[in-house]
């Protein structure tokens, strides 16, 4: 027990900034960042036992992607002053993993249950959404013209 207490203490602000970017929430205003935390951490927990001599930081940190990435499709809004909230939930995970964590693309990849070439298609579009966002209104989705004035 006191083990996983010391791995929280040295770990949990980490991996709290991680389920933040990937929420698209901002660092003062993070309830689902700290929802998905606590879940992540419990189901550490529960397999402490087997990962506590391995690399616990990467379980936690494979139990916040896999939690998020089973629920985040369907709950996709974000803060908007996060600053990956142009992104999509699957654009800010995989960025997230790969740039702020330092994941392989390959490991991405197997984590998502994804082929090398998507999650490194997704990654390429989420950095270019990044560095040079698009001009003008956005797109609008579900049929709507928009009117010239």
């Amino acid at each position: 027990m006191r083990e996983f207490e010391a791995f929280v203490a040295g770990a949990g602000g980490r991996l709290l900034w991680t389920a933040t970017l990937i929420t698209g929430e901002i660092a003062d205003d993070n309830p689902r960042a700290r929802r998905l935390l606590a879940l992540a951490l419990a189901r550490t927990y529960a397999s402490w036992d087997r990962v506590q001599d391995s690399d616990p930081y990467d379980h936690a940190r494979g139990e916040l992607a896999t939690r998020f990435a089973h629920s985040a499709w369907r709950h996709h809004t974000t803060h908007p002053g996060s600053p990956l909230a142009r992104l999509t939930p699957q654009e800010r995970l995989i960025l997230v993993l790969r740039h702020h964590e330092g994941i392989a693309e390959e490991q991405i990849a197997a984590l998502l249950g994804l082929s090398p070439e998507r999650a490194r298609a997704i990654c390429h579009r989420a950095t270019t959404n990044l560095l040079h966002p698009p001009r003008g209104p956005a797109p609008v989705v579900g049929g709507a013209k928009a009117v010239p004035s």
